[in-house]
């Protein structure tokens, strides 16, 4: 029993089912043990905002942004993962799978030992109590790449690795089934010639037929044998998804198109889209967007994917411009639905038991603000 349960009293708590305007207490242990009817106790006031679980993260790239801030800077990686974290942690994330690459394009700017330099201050910043939200690894395993196996061979061992995706970035597929649109792409990311880029494509084209569907297996089966949960990445077909079925994959990372979607709910996969998608209302790359598939009912994640604040406005936006979807469901895309996709039992619903991972948000015209964050009943932000 607890002698010293905190009372948030004054709130809009966003349950699995419904808003219900009343209180919540945290336990001594960090772990919700009630909730109840407006009470006049003496505990913190959330003035009638809302109060909803921490948000759940699988898929962010932001953390390279503050490594590597401009061309050829490298940033303490430490201090890296430090700003990283503020920044997800005052976006209301309470868990966050960090996304790091293994299989590397020969002119990439960062190696992957620039990822195990990362992977090594995300351990450490738990370790030593640096951090506000609990962090994990989402390893982004690009299988077209010559030498994707000998880096993942870096983290082998590691047992913060709980996710991988498995990508293929080939052009004339998946997320570039558009040749047009990764020509654009490319030739302004390389400034190449059209000849120079029909000869880079061919390249591309070839060396994903030669090693993409043993990588893909390989990597699959470490994962199944260490329970590592696996995702696919822009499934585009049925074909794709079949493959990812046979691979026992849990999540479907952006699939670009309603076929892919549907086929992949429909298989039991969780069907992840980016939260900048909702906000921009599109995909920056030309595919499906996500209100399309929540409107078809085959939307079960939210990823920040590059802009963390992005995966509560989606929450709130999704809720607000979906007939079909109230704010518990879509509150459950970015809680209760990541958290058991990936096999954390712990989190992601205001249930007595579970951790009391928290946010306050009060909503100020269109756009939520977060006014408190909380970690197992601790406020980190």
């Amino acid at each position: 029993m607890s002698k010293h349960p905190k009372v948030f009293k004054n709130a809009r708590l966003v349950l699995a089912g419904e808003v219900f305007d009343g209180s919540l207490t945290v336990d001594d242990a960090g772990l919700i043990s009630g909730l109840g009817s407006p009470t006049d106790v003496d505990g913190h006031d959330c003035e009638g905002d809302y109060l909803l679980p921490g948000l759940i993260e699988l898929h962010t790239d932001h953390l390279e942004t503050h490594y590597a801030p401009r061309p050829k800077v490298r940033w303490n990686p430490v201090s890296a993962v430090q700003a990283h974290d503020a920044q997800i942690a005052c976006s209301g994330i309470t868990t966050v799978f960090d996304a790091l690459r293994v299989g590397m394009d020969e002119d990439a700017d960062l190696g992957y030992s620039d990822m195990r330099a990362l992977a090594d201050a995300i351990e450490t910043g738990q370790r030593e109590n640096r951090l506000r939200a609990d962090h994990f690894i989402h390893l982004r395993c690009e299988v077209s790449a010559p030498d994707v196996l000998s880096a993942f061979k870096v983290f082998e061992d590691d047992d913060s690795i709980r996710l991988i995706s498995l990508m293929d970035h080939t052009p004339g597929q998946r997320q570039f089934v558009s040749m047009d649109a990764y020509k654009i792409y490319y030739q302004g990311k390389k400034g190449f010639t059209d000849a120079q880029m029909d000869d880079f494509i061919r390249k591309r084209q070839a060396r994903a037929s030669s090693l993409a569907p043993d990588n893909r297996k390989h990597l699959s089966a470490i994962a199944q044998s260490r329970g590592i949960a696996i995702a696919s990445h822009d499934d585009a077909t049925t074909a794709h998804v079949d493959e990812a079925i046979s691979l026992q994959t849990k999540i479907a990372e952006f699939p670009t198109t309603l076929e892919a979607a549907k086929a992949s709910h429909e298989a039991g996969m969780a069907v992840l889209m980016g939260a900048p998608n909702v906000v921009r209302g599109g995909s920056h790359s030309g595919n499906i967007s996500a209100k399309e598939l929540a409107e078809a009912g085959v939307l079960d994640v939210l990823s920040s994917d590059y802009v963390p604040i992005s995966l509560l406005q989606a929450a709130f936006q999704l809720a607000d411009e979906v007939e079909a979807i109230s704010l518990p469901q879509s509150v459950a895309m970015v809680t209760s639905t990541p958290a058991k996709a990936i096999g954390l039992e712990d989190r992601g619903v205001l249930n007595p038991g579970l951790r009391a991972d928290l946010i306050q948000v009060k909503m100020v015209g269109d756009i939520p603000v977060v006014r408190g964050v909380w970690r197992e009943g601790k406020r980190v932000a």
